[in-house]
Order: C-alpha cells, then structure tokens, then sequence
C-alpha cells in the first residue's frame, strides 16, 4: 500500500481536557484531511493544503462532512463472553455461575474459538473499536484464535490465557504450574507478533490460589514488557469472598500489592468499593484503573467514583465495555452510560473529556499513545469515520446546536453503530459498508 488520503473533519485530542471550553486540548478542522503512508500518519491539515503538495494519482477516500477521530480503544473486555451478552443475573457471582463459565467451557473446541472470534472482531470494527485488552479462556485455542484473528486483520491488540486454580468448574480448572508453562509459551509466541501484545491474565483473587498467586508474580518478573489484566473490587459479594480467602491482608489491593501485580503496564478492571488507602497502592505504583459503566449498572456493581480517582495524579483511568457484562460493544453507548454515573454523583463530564477517553485516555491507559489514539504523524492510521446525521434522531439534533462541544454531546447520546460509517485499520477500510 502507497499513499492515501481521507478527507473530512478531522479531530484529534493532544491532552485531557479541563473543561468544555478547553479548545487548546484537541485539534479540529472543518475541512481537513490526513494523508497516510503504508499504515502511518504522514500529516493532517487542510485538505486544501494536503492537495497541493501530492500527486494526482494519490487515491482519496472522501469522508466530507463527517467526523474523521483516532479508532476507539477498549482497554477491559472479555472476548468469550460475545455470546452471552445481556443474560440476566442477580450480581456478579451468579453470573459467572450461570453464564459465564458454562460458556468459557466451549472454547476448549478450536473451530468454536476461531467462530467466536471472528463474530467478535466484526463486532469491534462495526462499532469503531480498533484496539482492545481482552481476556480470553484459560484455554490456549481461545488465545490462538483471538491473537490469529486480531493478526489477519492487522488490530492492535492485547490479550492472555485467563490463569484459574480454583472455585471455578473443574473443566477450566489447570494447576498453577500448568498454567506458569504455557502463558511462558503463549507470550513467547505472541507478544510482540504483529501488533499483538500479551496481557498477563489471572481473572481476580477468587480464582486463584497462593501458588497461582506466585507463579502470577514469577512472570510478571520474568516478562516485565508484558501487561497485566485481572478484576479488582467490583461489588460487594466479591469482596467479602477474597476477605474470607485471603484473611491475613489488610484489603483486596493489599493482596494484589503483596505479589507485584501493581505497575504502570497493570490493568484493574472496575475498582467501584476502593477505600483511600486502596487507591493510594494503586497511585503509587502508577497502576492503571478501568472504568465499565455499561457491566456496573447492569449487574448492580456500584457506580464508580470518577471524580475522587481522578484526584490520583499517577492513576490513569480508561473506559471500557467489559463484554459480556457489558451490554455494548459501542464505545458511544459506553460513554453515555458514564457519563449518567457520573450525574448521580454530581459529577459533570464534559463531551471533550468522554471523547478524549476512548481515544488518547485509553491509549495512555495502555501505553500505547506513541502508536494509536492520535492523529498525530507517526502513529498508526487507524482511525474511525463518524456520521453525525446517522439517524433521523441525530438529524433533527444536528440542525440545532451551536458548536463542536454539542454535537460530540449529542453524538455520545443519541449515537449508536449505525454512526460508525467506516473503519481504517493501519490506513485499510476494515468496515463492510
């Protein structure tokens, strides 16, 4: 692939913004365009100053009039759990009792894994998401399946074998050894292969013991260049089981803490029912927290306080779906869920901050804002086209605001899959329109 160009409203966040005004926080051009060169951002201006300086013979993909932003990022999901989206449960436990490991059992079948994940990518790039942090099972066809997926399609991903010992299903049970050697394996053929990248992956404290523990911390020691995912704190069930498990630690992140999971490249899903302390460890270590609104409403977590992590300089906060407690892939529904949240608790969040998460925010939230998140040249051109008149809704909304501000506001409101026009992945069309 040579060079191309995509020509719209181009819109790309150089830091979090403090408020609504904030207009220094983000470039915007109404009429811009961005010229990429095989799969990396070259220069984004004017499309009236691109065109003068290029050949006529430079293909152009006219997107005007529509929003051209860096792809959306989820940084906490559970690609196996696709199927099972919207399953009613009472709380958290019972779900994955319920659900959740009956459905993980089937990803042990190699031709099921490679079904799911390709249902599972369609459904990435038809909501815009271009980058994601996935679980998968604790079986390597479930790990081989995602990683080829994710590598035909040239996606920036992270993801890993999910490590459990104990109080799950025999069936997806592996002892801590076991476990040890093939995440050695798994990491030494994928991370880095592509543009995947390996997550260490033990699902929360419930599920394993201090052996599993141990081994946990062993590699992150041994790969220090890989991530960490797991669960912490989501809702209250939860934490009373890892107190009785676990009754020598002072809090959950306290155990987490004792066997070297903090760190800069560690993913904490949820962290809803954190006491001061707690949130200290986590600032301290530059641990990194995701925020899932969709899956804490709909399971009855808790709503996450915003507002008081964001007090913690060195806790960089993402925003995330987490399928398949999460009711939505679309990172628009995701925001608008957040941003009710973040209401109840009288917390304002302004469409510049929302939009600024699931860009550059989660980029950051996964150290990857040197390669996506931005419009930045150098970084990868994968990048989402957004249709602002989508639906007869958004229509009669759009012929009614007053700045750039109001229509993100409305788009995250009112916006759903049907807004997502198209999908470049390393500079591609990814999308089938």
């Amino acid at each position: 692939m040579s060079k191309i160009i995509l020509k719209g409203r181009t819109l790309s966040f150089l830091r979090q913004p403090k408020n609504v005004n904030d207009s220094s926080s983000y470039e915007y051009n109404e009429s811009g365009a961005i010229l990429i060169n095989n799969g990396i951002i070259e220069k984004v201006e004017s499309y009236e100053k691109i065109k003068k300086t290029i050949s006529k013979n430079i293909k152009i993909f006219d997107h005007s009039g529509k929003l051209l932003m860096p792809g959306f990022i989820d940084p906490h999901l559970h690609y196996p759990q696709t199927k099972i989206i919207g399953s009613y449960a009472s709380n958290l436990l019972e779900w994955l009792k319920k659900y959740t490991f009956l459905e993980e059992k089937k990803y042990s079948n190699k031709e099921y894994s490679i079904k799911a994940s390709k249902i599972f990518f369609n459904e990435l790039i038809n909501n815009g998401t271009t980058s994601c942090a996935s679980f998968c099972t604790t079986s390597k066809n479930s790990v081989e399946a995602f990683f080829s997926e994710a590598k035909k399609r040239n996606m920036m991903v992270i993801g890993g074998k999910t490590l459990m010992d104990r109080n799950a299903p025999k069936t997806l049970l592996e002892n801590s050894t076991k476990g040890y050697e093939l995440t050695k394996k798994l990491i030494n053929k994928w991370h880095n292969n592509g543009r995947c990248l390996y997550a260490i992956t033990p699902r929360f404290a419930i599920t394993s013991t201090i052996e599993q523990m141990k081994s946990v911390q062993t590699l992150k020691e041994e790969y220090p260049e890989c991530y960490l995912q797991t669960h912490l704190s989501e809702n209250f069930e939860e934490i009373e089981l890892v107190k009785k498990l676990y009754p020598s630690f002072k809090n959950y992140t306290s155990i987490y803490e004792h066997y070297g999971f903090l760190g800069k490249k560690s993913l904490f899903g949820h962290c809803i029912h954190l006491s001061e302390s707690e949130l200290d460890l986590l600032n301290e270590s530059h641990s990194k927290v995701i925020f899932c609104p969709t899956s804490n409403l709909f399971l009855g977590s808790g709503l996450f306080d915003l507002k008081k992590i964001n007090k913690k300089n060195n806790i960089q906060i993402g925003v995330a779906t987490d399928i398949g407690g999460g009711t939505s892939f679309n990172m628009l529904k995701t925001l608008d869920e957040a941003y009710k949240i973040c209401q109840l608790q009288k917390n304002k969040i302004s469409s510049l901050d929302s939009f600024y998460h699931i860009t550059l925010g989660n980029a950051k939230c996964l150290s990857l804002e040197s390669k996506i998140g931005t419009l930045s040249k150098g970084s990868d051109a994968d990048i989402v086209v957004i249709d602002s008149r989508a639906t007869s809704s958004l229509e009669i909304r759009k012929n009614n605001l007053n700045s750039l501000e109001e229509e993100l506001f409305y788009i995250q409101t009112l916006g759903d899959d049907r807004c997502i026009s198209q999908v470049y992945i390393k500079g591609k069309p990814a999308k089938n329109t």
